[in-house]
This record gives C-alpha cells, structure tokens and sequence, in this order.
C-alpha cells in the first residue's frame, strides 16, 4: 500500500480502513454523487492537515475522520454534515479559506464550516475575565445553534470524540475541558435529544474529574454483570411467553445506566452502590403503525402489570406529553418475585430511534408528518432569550443555564391549550407565555377553579385562567419569582418604560431645588450628590427625586459639606494617610500568613481552601485563580469548580497536596439513624476522646423516633475522616454517616 498523504503504511492503513467504515455508516440511500461528495472532502481535509498530529501523536486527520463517524453513526446525520464535519478544522488549523470551502462545497456546507469555527473561538474567547464578554460570545454560540442545528450537533461529536482521546493531556487540561463539557455541551446533548452522547460524555467528565468514584462504580457494575444477567432473563420470561400470544411486533433489550447517572442518585439520595435499585432498565420496543403506537404501548403496559405489581409513584407518561428535547416513553417500575424493583420502558421503534438519536430523527419523523414538537418549541424559546438586547450578562447566563437544564411540566389554558413551561413556573409565566399584556395586567388566576395569587408555583396538568385588570402594571417584586425569561424580559421592559418616565420628572424637579438655591450644577455634582445620598448613579437620584425622597434641605447640606473650611481639608488629609498606612501593612501581614503554602503548586500566590467543598488533605485537588492574588483550591468533584472553570478554563491551574505536613481542615458530615436516650453523647465522646477531633458544630433533628443531624469538626486528613465515619457507624442506632459534598 501506497503511504497516503506523508502517513506511514500502518497509519495509511488505518486510515483507509476508517473511511470505509464511515462509507458502511452511510444511509442505504446515499446518491453515488453524495458519496463522491465525501470523498472530495476527505481528501481536501486529509491534505490541508498533512503533516499534523494531535497530542497523542496520532495523524490529526483521524481526529475528523472520527468526528464524521459520529455524525453518521451515533446521531444519524446526512452527507451535508458528514462533509462539513470532515472539513471542520480545515479553515481554522490550515491555509485554505472559507472561500476556498465555498468554491469547492457550496454556500450551506461553508456555512456551517463557518459557524464551527467561529464555536471554537467563542469558547475561548468566553474565559475572558470580563463576564459580558463570555456571555455574549455565549449568547453568539446559541445563535448559531438556533440558525442551524447541525452545527451544534457536530461540535457535539467533535466533543465527544476530544473527551475519547483526553488522555494524551496534562492533567488540569483535562479537568478543565471535562468541567465545560459537563457545564455546557453534556446538557446541549440532553436537550437535543442525544441520551447516549450526553450519558458518555457525563461518564467521561466523571473519569477525569473523580476517578476514583469513576473506577469504583464501574468495577461493580462489571463485578456485578453475571448476577444482573441472570436476573434480567428469570424478570423477562413471563412478559415475553405473554406477548408472544399477541399480533405485536416486538424487542426487548436491556442496559446498565450511565455511571455518572448511578453516582448522581448515590450522591442526592446518600445511598451505597448496592441500594441503587434501578442500576439497568428493560426496554420493551414495538414495531408498530404510527396510528397504533399509543394504543399498543399501552397495551403492553396493561400485559406486564398484570404479571408484576407497578409502584404507582413511578409511573412516567412521556406518550401523551413528549418531553421537550422529543423523548416519547413510558416508564413503569415493577417489583420483581425476589422483591427488588425494576424499571421497564416501552416505546415504538420511531420513538427509540428519537430517543437515541435526538435531532436528528426527530427532523426525519418532523418531515413526514410536519408537526412543530416540544422539541422545535423549546429552540424557539432559545431564540426569544437571544433576541432580548437588554439583558445583562449575569441574567443571560441565567436563562441559558434554566433552559439547559430545566425539565418541562404540561398546563393547560381554560380551552384546553397544552403549553410546556418549565418545572418551578408560576402564575406569571403562564401570563406570559400567553402574551405580554395578559402578562402586565395580571392580578391573579384561577387554578383548577381556585383563586389564586401571581406567585402561585404551577403544577403538572394545573389547569390555569388568568384574571386581569387594566390598572395593574409590572412591578420589581415580581423579578423575585418568575422563572422564564419571557416573562422576565417583558417586566424588565415594563420596569425600564416607567423608571424613564420617572426620571425625566425627577429632573426636572431637581433642576427646580438647584434654581431655588441659586446654584449651578454639572453631571459631576449631580453623581457626587448621588452618592451622597445613598445611590449609584444620576438615574437613580431622578428617580428618587419623583417619588419625594429627598428635598431642598438635604440638597443644602450637600452644597455645604462641599465646601470645607482648611482645618477640616488638613485633618482629612492625615486620615486618610494613616488609613492607607494601615491598610498596607494589614495586606503585607496577611501577604506574610498566607505564603505559608502547604500546597505544591508551579505559581507563587496566595491561596484559599473553598467553602464551597472544604478540600481536606488527600482529597483530589484543582486550583481556580479567582484574581490574580489568589487560587481557590477545590475538591476535582466540586460543582462550583466545574460552572467557575467551563467559564474561565485558563484560569485552571495544578495543585497537589504538601506531603507530609501535619494540620487540621474544617469538614462536615451529616448522618441519619434511630434517636436513643444517651446517642449525642456517645456520638460526641468518640468523635472528641477516641478520635481526636474537634467539634465545632453539632445539630440533630428528632422526628417520630428517628434523627438527622450535620457535625462540623475538624479532621488530620482523607483517611481520618475515614476512620471516623467508620467508628460512628458502629455506634447503636446510627443508620448513614456520609461527608457532607
């Protein structure tokens, strides 16, 4: 074989094999011409990156290669992006232009080559130290998801397959690219649909930011797979001999959950590996009609509740009231005959493909029956946050955040109208959702037939008629409770109309109390009176003005204390002098206490362990420089770590721990178990007397009979804690002790 494109025959031969691979992806019904397509873009692409490699060493084509393998394979994308995902790099790593794209692929596939990079660079950009430029180089992310979706979905293969091949990085690399993709691209996957993606790209952030916990729950999914397969085919038996004696077309497959999944409920819930019930799920899929999809699901759903009794509680339609990203299924939690519950999903083939494959199939399906989903709405609700020019950086990041990860509830207009809000929705929102006016005139709502106020938190399958008048208008407590950023944006616009109101005649009577005093004035008098007062700027001070806040007299007062007599300058002048003496030599001491580093670190600065997690010696460790005098030092696991790092990833720095060094860390452990006369002081005599340690706080909580309770104290190490956690459990009637995360 011929070495293609300066590879080695090995690397030439791989290649080759992985580019048949993609063809063997392919759509049954590619064109000959679309295949050609793909081919002119793998060798463009292949030839622009001679000469590359990635940081394992590896030829940079494969990089591409794979990334269109995901498309085609694992989301079900078609030619157009399968080109564009091999040509993704292209532009930003080599010499050709988007131009050149443009001559050689057309318009659509230059564009969304386009919008790729310009993805890449507004991440970067985004770990700017300024807040409202990381947030609108979000804001310009979203937009190109909003323009073309496909873009988004390959830079989510492209992240997926970077989160594959990460160990080729230093480590606080790593943590920092695992942190944003948990914060930012794992939940864009979840709410295009892409369960897997999102599943493995959550396992994979896991791995780099907790290995042990990662490597601990994945030795006893393995250590437990035999037993688990056993079980599963004994619980499936009795369903298959039942559907067998129907006409329906059927599957049924079975998977272990996600690991981040199993860590996510054994942190929540406190629970041991073990008592995670529904570890793996059976999933039930039909072969059925369109028109017969429901009736059938259900059909299933009555056949294997009569063989198993259900847990009500956890029944889930999402048949009848998709949710937003698409997923149609129905969850029913069964109780096996051995007493352990079992979660079964039934669904049609069409379903399952939306489930695995989101977007993607969801635009297939959309095709055919050409019906705007939950999933096209909430896009749309992408795009009415970034069509609002008004909304501060804090606020944006906000509503992106509550869109990403909020799930949805279903209500329901006095006509029967389905509306999707998100979960924690008031009485407003719903106002809202209808129209704005309905939304600034609202007083209250009937609920169900209940009269009920503007703050009321919605439920689902709440039934909701709003009650107006025509005198109501917006006011700023209501900011306090909405969630959505619809109705946030319209009070803000309704706030801002009648705040500029308000200061044109503060104005004017300002302009009044200055002519009455005989005295001139300028925009530097106005801020220094405003300050003076109690206020932040001029705006504020008109405002105060019109609601008669303050009058001429105190206007007086101020025009006096600018005019100070020589005595008072000197003595003003000498304070501040010593203030300022002060204030060094406070810094330099503090400077002298905190550069006694007991951390191993490549920069010389000033460090903090965080509140957020109180890192404890022998826990992972990553360092986050809030300023550029101080490091913050987290737990790897920290979620505060993780929102601060996918924000500002350069600003991730490694840390490790000063071996050797004997001190004490401020920790919390919370605990639960059967109140006895004489517990607290069992309780407090081992932590204080056999363990050695100081208690700090120390709170239980009785109800019928049973306690829960969080001790602060301070402990030598990880190991410490251990040992301690370990000897409160054995005392009697303690149930869980676990470190407070």
């Amino acid at each position: 074989m011929n070495n293609l494109f300066g590879l080695s025959e090995e690397e030439s031969k791989y290649l080759v094999n992985r580019y048949r691979y993609l063809l063997h992806t392919l759509r049954y019904n590619t064109s000959k011409e679309n295949r050609a397509l793909i081919r002119k873009a793998f060798n463009l692409a292949s030839e622009a990156h001679k000469g590359m490699r990635r940081y394992s060493g590896d030829p940079y084509i494969y990089h591409p290669l794979e990334v269109a393998i995901i498309c085609s394979e694992e989301i079900g994308l078609g030619t157009t992006s399968i080109v564009s995902a091999l040509l993704h790099d292209v532009v930003e790593d080599t010499d050709y232009t988007l131009d050149d794209i443009r001559n050689h692929f057309g318009d659509k596939i230059a564009s969304i080559v386009d919008g790729l990079t310009k993805i890449t660079d507004f991440i970067e950009l985004s770990k700017s130290d300024d807040t409202s430029i990381q947030a609108e180089n979000y804001r310009k992310i979203l937009i190109t998801m909003a323009d073309d979706v496909r873009v988004i979905l390959i830079k989510l293969a492209d992240r997926l397959h970077n989160m594959r091949t990460l160990n080729s990085l230093p480590p606080h690399k790593q943590q920092r690219i695992a942190a944003e993709t948990s914060v930012i691209f794992a939940p864009l996957a979840h709410r295009l649909g892409l369960y897997n993606i999102k599943s493995e790209l959550e396992d994979l952030a896991l791995k780099y930011n907790d290995p042990e916990i990662y490597n601990y729950i994945k030795y006893k999914i393995e250590e437990t797979s035999s037993e688990r397969d056993a079980f599963i085919k004994d619980f499936i038996k009795p369903i298959k001999e039942r559907l067998d004696q129907t006409n329906l077309k059927y599957k049924i497959t079975w998977r272990t959950k996600a690991i981040s999944s199993i860590y996510r409920k054994m942190t929540e819930k406190q629970l041991n590996f073990e008592e995670i019930y529904d570890v793996f799920a059976i999933r039930i899929i039909l072969d059925s009609p369109p028109e017969n999809e429901k009736s059938d699901c259900w059909l299933v759903y009555s056949i294997i509740t009569d063989i198993y009794t259900m847990n009500p509680e956890r029944l889930r339609d999402w048949i009848s009231v998709p949710k937003a990203n698409g997923y149609e299924s129905l969850h029913v939690t069964l109780m096996s005959k051995s007493g352990k519950w079992v979660e079964v999903q039934i669904r049609s083939k069409r379903m399952d493909e939306i489930a695995e494959k989101g977007y993607a199939a969801h635009w297939k399906y959309k095709e055919n029956n050409g019906k705007i989903s939950t999933l096209d709405e909430w896009l749309n609700s992408i795009r009415n946050i970034l069509e609002n020019p008004n909304e501060n950086a804090l606020d944006f990041l906000d509503d992106v955040k509550f869109a990403l990860f909020t799930d949805e509830i279903p209500v329901f207009t006095p006509k029967g109208k389905l509306l999707q809000l998100p979960k924690g929705s008031t009485v407003l929102d719903f106002a809202y959702a209808i129209h704005t006016d309905l939304g600034d005139h609202c007083i209250s709502a009937k609920v169900n037939h209940k009269t009920v106020p503007v703050n009321t938190v919605l439920k689902s399958g709440d039934q909701v008629n709003i009650l107006t008048s025509e005198k109501s208008s917006p006011n700023p407590e209501w900011l306090n409770f909405v969630k959505t950023s619809k109705a946030r944006n319209a009070i803000k616009a309704a706030l801002r109309k009648q705040e500029l109101a308000l200061a044109e005649h503060g104005k004017e009577i300002i302009e009044r109390m200055f002519t009455q005093l005989k005295e001139k004035y300028n925009d530097n008098l106005l801020q220094k009176f405003a300050n003076y007062l109690g206020y932040n700027n001029i705006k504020q001070l008109y405002i105060a003005a019109a609601k008669g806040q303050f009058d001429v007299k105190q206007l007086k007062q101020f025009l006096q204390s600018q005019k100070p007599s020589t005595f008072s300058r000197l003595f003003r002048h000498y304070s501040n002098s010593n203030k300022n003496s002060y204030q060094s030599n406070e810094i330099e001491e503090k400077e002298k206490i905190q550069t006694k580093i007991i951390l191993d670190t490549t920069q010389q600065i000033n460090y903090i362990l965080s509140e957020c997690c109180s890192p404890i010696m022998g826990d992972q460790l990553i360092g986050y420089i809030s300023d550029p005098h101080t490091l913050e030092i987290h737990r790897t696991t920290c979620p505060v770590f993780k929102e601060k790092a996918a924000v500002h990833g350069d600003r991730v720095t490694k840390v490790k721990w000063e071996e050797n060094r004997p001190l004490e860390f401020k920790t919390s452990i919370e605990l639960e178990g059967s109140d006895r006369k004489g517990i607290v002081k069992d309780i407090s005599k081992l932590i204080s007397e056999e363990m050695n340690s100081n208690i700090r706080y120390f709170f239980l909580e009785v109800t019928e009979g049973t306690f829960k309770g969080e001790i602060k104290l301070y402990v030598n190490n990880i190991d410490h804690l251990k040992q301690l956690i370990d000897k409160i459990k054995t005392i009697d009637g303690v149930s869980k002790v676990y470190r407070k995360e």
